[in-house]
């Protein structure tokens, strides 16, 4: 996001003020009056309900992407291509974002849930959204855990470390959703910035960055 706002403000001549934090935690402060024009969720049903509640405009909201989850850790060569070594230990503590509030996180416990390994989320260092998760293990506070394809992905490729792509039929799709809020919808910027997002430009950049459309 902060790559297609610096080409968005470029293109048109407005200016983004970016807010970078749970989707979770989001909602609430926008329930409570935060005052956001626009929400780019990490999941697709937040939006909705904004829109439900009279938050979001009718008819404002659209998935933008399709993120992919990855088991990753910053060490070369310590996370196998196929995630075994969640079983077989050999690490010293796993991160993953709070499946209460970040999808990213409920993703990772359904992926756990799917291994048969749920019992590893006790002992588990949880983050509160998917940007610590990846602070936890870049940082080696956690020697592992699962952050998204977006935040490892370097030139079309996983850059440093060592990574496990999640199959996607591990757990639900993580559809991310856009909402021109109530709030933003007589801003010009906040107008311009959603139809900016459906564009080839954000489109590529986003493709890039190791989403799906």
């Amino acid at each position: 996001m902060q790559k297609i706002a610096a080409t968005f403000e470029a293109d048109s001549g407005h200016k983004v003020v970016l807010s970078i934090g749970s989707t979770g935690r989001f909602y609430a402060q926008i329930r409570n009056g935060a005052p956001f024009d626009v929400l780019l969720a990490a999941d697709d049903q937040t939006p909705l309900k904004l829109e439900a509640e009279g938050l979001g405009t009718r008819g404002g909201s659209f998935i933008y992407a399709t993120g992919r989850l990855v088991l990753w850790s910053a060490k070369p060569n310590l996370v196998d291509d196929k995630g075994a070594i969640l079983a077989g230990g050999g690490y010293n503590r796993l991160a993953l974002a709070d499946p209460r509030v970040a999808p990213y996180g409920w993703a990772a416990a359904q992926t756990l849930q799917k291994m048969n390994l749920s019992r590893l989320q006790a002992s588990a260092v949880q983050a509160e959204n998917i940007g610590q998760t990846y602070q936890f293990v870049q940082s080696g506070n956690a020697d592992i855990g699962f952050v998204a394809l977006s935040q490892v992905m370097q030139d079309g490729k996983i850059g440093q470390g060592s990574a496990w792509l999640v199959p996607a039929a591990m757990h639900s799709p993580i559809r991310q959703g856009a909402a021109l809020l109530v709030k933003g919808k007589d801003n010009p910027a906040a107008v311009a910035l959603v139809a900016y997002l459906r564009g080839d430009k954000a489109r590529a950049i986003i493709r890039r960055h190791g989403y799906e459309l």
